[in-house]
């Protein structure tokens, strides 16, 4: 994720880069779409690298889970479960592991084992879940 985030952003690894992926979120509705692109790109890519390395654990999952609740409302729900179709079922197996991990917790030489919320659990998938479905439900409001 934090690679696709990259490719939205800056261009990176063949992606398209800020300019055209925020005419394709304005194609979508969201306005102003360089704003919208710059703000799913970058949930995106620190959403990936906090699960990657273990930090901020339970708000990077939160930053993945409404990223993905956006992507399945807005393009990929559309098209039913598959994937070869273009439906929602890659997204829904990343917002599956992203609260998998908020829920077990971040590896053993994760940063965040020296914090509370370090372990994981029930409170910091709810966390995620919560946190993720409120941000996706107020982009998806303008």
């Amino acid at each position: 994720m934090a690679a696709h985030g990259a490719q939205k952003v800056f261009g990176l690894f063949g992606g398209p880069g800020l300019a055209a992926t925020g005419k394709g979120f304005a194609a979508l509705g969201f306005r102003p779409g360089k704003l919208f692109a710059v703000i799913g790109g970058l949930f995106e890519l620190l959403g990936g690298l906090g699960l990657a390395l273990g930090l901020l654990t339970p708000l990077a999952a939160a930053a993945l889970i409404g990223v993905m609740i956006n992507a399945m409302a807005t393009v990929t729900g559309a098209h039913g479960l598959w994937d070869t179709d273009g439906g929602v079922e890659y997204s829904v197996c990343i917002t599956v592991v992203a609260l998998a991990i908020a829920a077990i917790g971040p590896g053993r030489l994760a940063v965040d084992r020296l914090f509370r919320w370090g372990k994981g659990g029930w409170k910091e998938a709810a966390f995620a879940l919560g946190l993720g479905g409120v941000a996706a439900a107020i982009t998806l409001s303008f």
